[in-house]
This record gives C-alpha cells, structure tokens and sequence, in this order.
C-alpha cells in the first residue's frame, strides 16, 4: 500500500470510529428518553432543551461558520411554532403538513430577510433583524383574527405516533441528533467551507470562485430553517404558544446559548442551551432573595464568556485536538491552462477607474500575451493595485473594457471571473485564518471552471491541493493552521491556493512585499518554474531586479496613465519610465 493510501485511509478510519460512537450515543440518548420516567415538569425542561438547541444549531450555521449576526432568530422559532398551532388547531391539517410549512415560511422568510440586507453587513445587519423581529411580535399580539393574539393558541396536538409526551420527546431528541449531525458535517462539505471563508474574508472568498453573497443568504436560509423546525417541534411539545414567547429577548437568550457553549460548533450549542436552561433551576433557592438570582445568574454568563471567548466547547476542545499528520503528496502539480483564446490571454481596450475626480486608472490599454510573464509597474500611487482590482472585479470599471481570452468580462462580479479562469493573489496577504494550509488550498482547488478537479471526490481535492503546497514546498505542513506560519510562508501559501484553481492568468499583487533577499530569490525560482507550466502571469512589484529577471513583456503607469510599454529592458531605459520613478533634474 502506497504512503498516499495510507495516510488517507487513518483519517476515514478516525471518521468511520466517531461516526459509531456519535450513532451510539444518540441511539442511547433517545432510548432513555423514551424509557425513564420523568416527572411532568422534568420532561417541560427536556422538551424546552432539545427544542430550544435545534435553533441554537441554526445559529452555529449562520454566526459560527458564516459569521452573520442573526437577532431574529426567536422569529423564525415563533413563525414555526404558529404554523403548527394555528394548522393543526384551526385549519385543522396534519401535524406533519403544519410542520413542513412552518419550515418552508421560515425557510422563505429568512432567505428573503438575507437577501434584502446581508449586503449591508456588520451593525446594520443586526438592526434590520432585530426590527424583523419586534415586528413580527407585534404582528403576533395585534393580529388577534389570526394568531389569537396575546391569548395564544391552545390544546395543539401531537401527531397520532407520538401523542404521548416520552414518546414524542424520544422523537425530538431522534431529530436533535440527526440535525446535529448534519450541522456537524457541513463545516467539511463544499458549502461549509465557502461559508467559513467568508466568514474568515469576503474579498479572498470572491477572488477564490465563491459567491458571497449567495453563500450568506443560504446561510441565513438555513438558519431560519432551523429555527422553524425547533419551533413547530416547540408547539407540539407544550401544546401551548403565545406571543411572549417568541419575543426579542428569546432572540438574546438564543444567541447567548450559542456563543456561551462555543458558536463553531453543534455541541457547543447543546451544551450552551442545556447550561441556560439549567442555570435557572439550579439557582432556584435564590428566587427568595430580590435580584440575587438574577444578579448571580448574569454574573456567571458574564465570566464564561469572558475568560472562555470560544465558549465552553472551544475551550475543552482544545485540550483534545491532535493534530493529524499531512497527506502525502501525490502526482506532481499539473497546470492546463486554457489556450483557445488567440495569442493575447488578457486585454484592456481604454480601461478607466475614477473615484469622484481622482482619475486612478485612466483610459490604460493593456495586451498580455498568452505564456508569458508581464509585469505592470509605476511609483506609488500611479494606479497598478486599482487595475488589478478592476480585472479581477473588486472595483467595477467607469468604463473601457476587459476581456479574458476573448470573453468580455467587464461586467462580471469577481467569483465569476475566477470561475473564467482569474487568479490573483494580495499585496496584503488574504488567507482564511481559521483553517489550515491545506485547507485554504482545497478552497482554491474547487473553484467552479476548474476542469482538472471539477466533479471530483473531497480525496481529489486535497490531493491537488497537497500538489500546489508540494510545489510551493510545505506539503510537510499541510494540517497547521496558516497563522503558525510565518509571512513569507503565507505568502506561497497564497500562491499555491491561486495555482491549484489552475487558472488561465495568474495575477499578483507585490509578491515580493515583505520578503528577504533569500526569500525574494526562492519567489523568482518559483516563479520561473510556474512560467515552464505555460501559465501567464501578471505581476506587479516594486523589485526592479525581480521584474526584470522573471517579465518579458512591461507596461507602466504613471498617475492612472500608460507611458510605457513594450519590452522589459527597452521599458525600463525608457525616459518617461526613468522620470517618473526618480524624478526629472
């Protein structure tokens, strides 16, 4: 058995093991609940547990792996807690029927509550959900014809199956763990991993083939979805809702549950909600005395929060993660770039950028030829970092036009000119934070367009990416997070993340930036080695030596405008080059 199979095969066996004793576990946990005898008010808290953590889990979709703040979540938990009141009360409709609605509503209702503001981001997002859930309270107390209003909406059934109170608590904690082990598995699926870099780093994400702003909404989505769920299985449960409960301070209650057992993570939401639900009742002696339960109670949320910042769960977990020995490398890096565009990969025809009256790019006409590596160069400020991020879509142009081997691309927003086949990396080093080396690299590697990877298993997605890290030399180092590397390290990191998409034009921003004299020697030999690939590259840098060794092809700007261009040698003996970068006598 080769090194490769082996490596990957102790992981899967690590998975195949928790999967047991996750199943185990759960099958164990809903046995119990189905055979102990618990006394009626026993079984309100366990039914308001397991309830209460399937809209936390939903917070740990939205905030712990998007990094989207959600205050409405006691909304959507509401919105399916009425759909099975008043279905199954007053339209009289199967439980399960209730159940499915008020799941599609939440679904629906979060999906459009996302997309109407998750382009505003930050504090804006918060009040937008907080006011999406002081309305729907409102609309819950006034629309007495409807919801009943303050009075609520009483004796609601349970399905035929479960009409007994253990069995249909047996039933919710059945779907707690399946819901949990979904919320679980999804960090490691193809949308986990966009909605952690996301959360991590919007423009990396862009430039990386990620939809960003789709990837929010379906978190959110999502989110909202759990939340119904929890609710609808709520109502049933207590056969009893009513405004109050579903108000802005159970959104508060809910996020608090989340970030208190570590918002990364489903067991962390089990083990915040059960904590918050517990406290009360541990401290129920203290009820007596005025303000000191609450004072108390407070007090020890405040603390965990404080000296534990990734909650209980993140800060336990750290006392077990082991760090898991790299895959092998496999086949060599290969790169395909595709050459069925003509001679020139990129052009520019009167590319235009202007920020009010400040012209940053104005009218530049740039042609990179196809397997080449062409430099864009100019003093500080003459407008190379602007062009590159018009070409790659972070900026939108005033006008002029780009095209990428013969497609018109002006109008694409960046995840879309990388699925083109746009690579780029950042003056600024971009890297997903939170993740590995190897993991940021799976990233680039399933970009959308990808034809070397697309439709491929997860095995082949960390084999490309172990081949990039490979090539750029820390295949060794795959599973440490990028943080434990140091910057010239990152730096290749980021390289070997835009390598393994196998783009058709490689963009760099200041790759040199930073870097030693030793280190700047490695990133010419590296990039010699990527130009023998065929790939074409445009580079901007401010080391003349390494632009002039590694381009052979040179355009420079000077305030927004093209004043030279052609080959590099003769560009760089060029006057109006030798003027503006050290000034006429």
């Amino acid at each position: 058995m080769s090194a490769q199979s082996t490596s990957s095969a102790a992981p899967a066996r690590g998975n195949a093991l928790a999967l047991a004793a996750y199943v185990a576990l759960a099958l164990v946990a809903i046995f119990l609940a189905a055979t102990l005898k618990f006394d009626g008010y026993i079984l309100n808290i366990l039914m308001q547990a397991a309830t209460y953590t399937l809209a936390v889990f939903g917070l740990s979709v939205v905030l712990g792996l998007c990094g989207q703040i959600n205050l409405a979540q006691a909304a959507f938990f509401g919105i399916g807690a009425y759909a099975v009141g008043l279905g199954t009360t007053d339209a009289h409709m199967p439980f399960w029927l209730c159940l499915g609605l008020g799941m599609l509503v939440s679904l629906i209702a979060g999906a459009a509550l996302g997309a109407s503001t998750l382009r505003l981001g930050g504090h804006y997002l918060a009040m937008v959900t907080i006011s999406f859930q002081q309305i729907l309270t409102l609309v819950m107390i006034n629309a007495i014809s409807f919801t009943h209003g303050p009075d609520g909406v009483r004796d609601i059934p349970r399905p035929q199956l479960f009409s007994g109170q253990q069995s249909y608590l047996a039933f919710c904690v059945a779907v707690l763990a399946v819901v949990g082990y979904l919320v679980w598995r999804l960090a490691d699926t193809r949308l986990g991993r966009a909605m952690r870099a996301v959360r991590d780093n919007e423009l990396a994400a862009g430039v990386a083939g990620i939809d960003v702003y789709r990837t929010k909404v379906t978190a959110f989505a999502l989110c909202a979805l759990l939340g119904g769920l929890g609710g609808g299985l709520f109502a049933g449960g207590f056969a009893y809702v009513s405004p109050d409960q579903f108000s802005f301070a159970e959104s508060v209650v809910f996020l608090t549950m989340s970030l208190l057992g570590g918002v990364a993570s489903p067991i962390g939401s089990a083990i915040g909600t059960g904590l918050l639900i517990l406290i009360p009742e541990w401290l129920r002696f203290l009820k007596s005395v005025p303000g000191l339960y609450l004072a108390i109670y407070g007090l020890a949320v405040i603390l965990i929060v404080a000296f534990m910042p990734d909650g209980i769960w993140g800060f336990v977990s750290k006392f077990f993660d082991r760090e898991r020995p790299a895959p092998a490398p496999g086949a060599p890096l290969t790169l395909a770039p595709d050459d069925s565009g003509g001679a020139n990969v990129l052009v520019t025809d009167k590319l235009s950028k202007h920020f009010g009256g400040l012209k940053a790019v104005d009218e530049v006409d740039i042609a990179v030829a196809r397997g080449k590596v062409h430099a864009l160069i100019g003093p500080n400020g003459s407008g190379k970092t602007t062009t590159l991020n018009v070409l790659s879509g972070l900026y939108s142009a005033t006008s002029g036009s780009v095209s990428l081997d013969g497609r018109d691309i002006t109008r694409l927003p960046a995840h879309k000119r990388t699925e083109a086949g746009l690579g780029r990396t950042f003056q600024n080093i971009r890297l997903f934070r939170t993740m590995t080396a190897l993991e940021n690299v799976v990233i680039g590697a399933e970009r959308p367009g990808n034809k070397l990877i697309e439709g491929s298993s997860r095995a082949a997605l960390e084999a490309r990416a172990m081949a990039a890290l490979d090539f750029v030399g820390l295949a060794s180092r795959a599973n440490e997070l990028v943080t434990a590397f140091s910057y010239g390290h990152q730096r290749l990191i980021e390289i070997a993340r835009a390598l393994a998409a196998n783009p058709t034009l490689l963009l760099l921003d200041e790759p040199a930036a930073g870097l030693n004299s030793t280190e700047k020697q490695s990133l010419h030999n590296l990039l010699e080695r990527i130009a023998a690939f065929g790939l074409t590259i445009l580079i901007i840098d401010h080391d003349m030596t390494l632009v002039s060794n590694a381009a052979s092809h040179i355009t420079v700007l000077n305030f927004g405008r093209r004043i030279a261009d052609g080959e590099s040698m003769a560009v760089l003996r060029h006057p109006d080059v030798v003027t503006a970068y050290l000034g006429a006598e």
